[in-house]
């Protein structure tokens, strides 16, 4: 007697039902850790870091604990990525830029807004 094929099981996977409870629209496009990560173009333990220096990034969460990311926390991190990568920021500096004005932070160069307000001090 043979056994029928053994189901292997890739675990609960986080259905449009939950991403949808977090907000009230179901619109609303989310991500899981691993998705945003891929968006922004860096590794999931790199957010998970990002979200311990940057006060500003704080995602959502499911009743399962699990990060959801919305469309401006993506936004949020591809800045980040961008001061820390491309502009070569330190993580001190880049705290620096949010803290100095968090209205501004969709100005075409970050590093020419906060030498133009050290100038100041």
């Amino acid at each position: 007697m043979t056994r029928p094929p053994r189901r292997v099981s890739k675990g609960r996977r986080s259905t449009t039902r939950d991403r949808a409870s977090l907000s009230s629209s179901a619109a609303v496009k989310s991500y899981k850790i691993g998705e945003a990560a891929h968006l922004v173009g860096v590794k999931p333990y790199v957010l998970r870091f990002w979200e311990s220096e940057f006060p500003i990034l704080r995602p959502a969460h499911t009743q399962s604990k699990h990060r959801v990311y919305l469309d401006k926390d993506i936004e949020m991190l591809r800045l980040v990525r961008k001061l820390l990568h491309e502009e070569r920021f330190t993580i001190e500096g880049a705290k620096r830029v949010f803290d100095a004005d968090p209205q501004q932070l969709e100005a075409p160069s970050p590093a020419a807004r906060f030498a133009g307000s050290s100038a100041n001090l």
